[in-house]
């Protein structure tokens, strides 16, 4: 039956998981416990499921030992590994909070995380690439009195505790009260603060139960068709939703294996986990795909292996999404939508919808939730008209940690969590983002929406990838600028992009300022930062107006 407003509900079976996540990794054990769990490649890490669950526990009861309590927060400061999963899943055995903070971040950023959280203990990498996080760990524990710092790797110069010794403080009635601790916990319990991304003021910690994330990661996977025979390359970052969640949950509760290429994104390390580990599904956001298929030797790669995967995180372009299907053999990818605060994924395309479908939406809302988008006033607009859209149902958040005000804010009275999204819903159920409600541009009274531009910029022989955005302007109140990266070996200029523009878009919607760049401001889950390159273009235009006056 088609749809008349834009309002939709997901299927309600199967049923929601009503267990916590250590209670899911405990079955997990007896279902699958021979079978492959996590393969860390570049530390040589090989665990089954009984095998992980093992590490897990040791671990969780020496954090018992070490003084921490269920309610606790425990940090985790660290890229891709095993160690970051054992804690993953060992805070959650022992009913702590599990707080994860950017690798990106750095000594002032940290400082916030914690302290907004309150952490009573920390596990951390002591070094990575150009982080010395050894060293602004040193420098925070002199302002924070964290009661256990956990140190992955061999620095000691803090006195901190050495991850692979804290199982060796658990001690028998530690492992009881472990067990005894799992039939005290409920699903419904705050299990993780993952801090958004501010692009305005103080990231805001976004805090999420057993509940939200165990269920969001089953039936992200489930649209994959995931089972125990599959292996799932995990090159997005565990600290976000991505990789903790639609990665390391997704596998748990389908059985199947998570392995992870590398501390960081490479693509030739991504692309030899694929074949060394026979690979069937891969994750990652768009700018991790362009990468792959720019590999010099991609050809010989035997990516046969692959079947599904997931490519979400920001705008997928048609001609980058064909690639993927055609070259890096992966018929049944799917694109993913949501964001942190709802645990993060409400829309997502199934493997069997056709090309055009899994090419030019975000698909249809995930089971037991439902989705709607609103005008300005917070009425439901018709189908096929842009608004905000909103979503209600188990994946919304419980709040932001200790922001009552600014969770009222987002969650209305209703529970519906507004996201600040501008999308459209067609008479399918089908979701398709427009922009972000803050991004779009507003040039002489006409509404732009930049994902508009830059997928039809992405036709572009030349272009690779597009960012497009509103600057101020006197005249017209805001003009269009796109920040384009050409192809390897590809030219163009500014006349040439407007020139390919005119007679095939609206006049107002040809872009008035064209800039070329080698890269464009990302954050770590490869999201383009716009408001820097807004700052970047304003700043620009003002010394131009600065000389000519001059």
């Amino acid at each position: 039956m088609s749809l008349t407003i834009s309002h939709v509900r997901g299927p309600t079976a199967p049923p929601l998981i009503e267990q916590t996540i250590g209670e899911a990794l405990a079955a997990a054990a007896v279902r699958w416990g021979d079978r492959e769990a996590l393969v860390s490649v570049g530390q040589g890490v090989r665990w089954t499921f009984a095998d992980l669950l093992d590490q897990v526990d040791r671990f969780a009861a020496g954090l018992l030992a070490l003084g921490l309590e269920p309610g606790e927060r425990i940090g985790i400061w660290a890229p891709n590994c095993a160690e970051w999963t054992v804690t993953q899943f060992a805070a959650a055995r022992a009913g702590l909070i599990l707080v994860t903070i950017n690798p990106a971040y750095r000594t002032s950023e940290a400082a916030f995380a914690m302290a907004k959280a309150g952490l009573a203990a920390l596990v951390f990498l002591d070094r990575f690439k150009t982080s010395d996080y050894a060293a602004m760990v040193a420098e925070l524990a002199i302002s924070f009195r964290l009661r256990t710092i956990i140190c992955i790797g061999s620095s000691n110069d803090g006195g901190w505790i050495g991850f692979a010794d804290v199982a060796a403080y658990g001690r028998p009635a530690d492992h009881s009260r472990l067990a005894m601790i799992a039939g005290t916990l409920r699903a419904t319990d705050a299990i993780n603060i993952q801090f958004t991304s501010g692009t305005t003021g103080q990231p805001k910690g976004a805090t999420l139960s057993h509940r939200n994330i165990l269920n969001n990661g089953y039936f992200v996977g489930r649209a994959q068709q995931l089972g125990p025979g599959d292996r799932v390359c995990i090159p997005v970052p565990l600290y976000h939703c991505f990789g903790m969640v639609m990665g390391n949950l997704a596998c748990i509760t389908h059985g199947a294996a998570m392995v992870y290429p590398s501390a960081g994104f490479e693509p030739t390390a991504v692309l030899a986990a694929v074949v060394g580990e026979h690979c069937t599904a891969l994750y990652g956001v768009p700018t991790m795909f362009i990468a792959m298929l720019a590999h010099p030797e991609l050809a010989g790669f035997d990516l046969s292996s692959l079947r599904t995967g997931i490519m979400a995180g920001a705008v997928c372009p048609e001609p980058l999404m064909r690639q993927v299907i055609d070259r890096l053999h992966i018929p049944d990818i799917t694109i993913a939508y949501g964001m942190t605060e709802t645990s993060p994924v409400s829309f997502q395309t199934a493997t069997d919808d056709t090309i055009e479908r899994r090419i030019g939406s975000i698909g249809r809302v995930q089971p037991h939730l439902e989705c709607k988008v609103v005008d300005e006033e917070g009425a439901i607009v018709p189908i096929g008209t842009p608004g905000e859209l909103c979503t209600r149902g188990y994946s919304v958040m419980l709040g932001y940690w200790d922001e009552p005000e600014k969770s009222a804010a987002v969650i209305d009275s209703d529970g519906w969590m507004h996201s600040g999204d501008l999308a459209v819903i067609d008479a399918d159920g089908y979701g398709t983002v427009v922009g972000r409600l803050k991004d779009m541009v507003i040039r002489g009274g006409e509404n732009i929406y930049p994902r508009e531009i830059e997928e039809f910029l992405y036709g572009h022989p030349a272009v690779e990838d597009v960012a497009v955005i509103g600057v101020p302007d006197a005249r017209m109140g805001e003009e269009v600028c796109a920040w384009i990266r050409l192809r390897p070996g590809a030219s163009s200029d500014e006349e040439e992009v407007r020139a390919f523009c005119q007679g095939r878009i609206a006049h107002y919607k040809v872009p008035r300022y064209v800039r070329f760049v080698d890269a464009f401001p990302t954050t770590v889950t490869g999201k383009v930062q716009k408001y820097l390159i807004r700052e970047a273009m304003i700043a620009e235009l003002e010394r131009v107006t600065l000389n000519t006056k001059g």
